[in-house]
């Protein structure tokens, strides 16, 4: 299979995988919605009960829902973006964004691997509210860490393409 083929492969599971972050990211947002009302509503009126697991889910989500939005973020190339040059452009930027690229890289990297042990730390605990397994709330650094160096990556390739002569994205 050609290389282009390839490329052109990895950018569509890509793409999928990006619309499908963004996806489960608004059903976060309103997911999310749920728990907090309750807390809201229960501490104001006598008529719900104050639950107690509802700030600990409330956590939960808000966790992986930034998580989510970071992600989205790296993909639609607004997350970790500092224009020192607005004006660069060809080489001279695609050389400028390698530099960041690879500290983005290695940022995401570590974000893996210390994540992984992050996710082994929790692996049998329980939150102690509500029950639920922490490595649930622990699981979202890894996958992080995966997600930006797919999204990150696709970047590097194109600059990498765009510096030593090639046609870019």
């Amino acid at each position: 299979m050609p290389s282009s083929a390839i490329r052109g492969a990895v950018r569509r599971a890509a793409a999928l995988y990006a619309r499908f972050l963004s996806a489960l990211l608004a059903v976060s947002v309103l997911i999310l919605v749920v728990p907090v009302s309750l807390q809201v509503f229960s501490r104001y009126t006598p008529l719900l009960p104050h639950y107690i697991w509802t700030e600990e889910m409330a956590r939960f989500l808000l966790v992986w829902m930034i998580m989510i939005g970071a992600m989205v973020g790296m993909r639609e190339g607004i997350h970790f973006v500092v224009d020192l040059w607005p004006d660069l452009r060809g080489r001279a930027r695609a050389a400028l964004d390698l530099v960041s690229g690879v500290c983005v890289l290695a940022f995401a990297a570590a974000f893996v691997w210390y994540g992984i042990e992050f996710v082994d730390f929790a692996w049998f605990r329980i939150s102690e509210l509500a029950e639920l397994p922490l490595w649930l709330i622990h699981l979202p650094w890894p996958i992080l860490g995966a997600t930006w160096i797919l999204f990150a990556g696709e970047k590097f390739v194109d600059d990498l393409r765009i510096l030593f002569g090639g046609d870019g994205p």
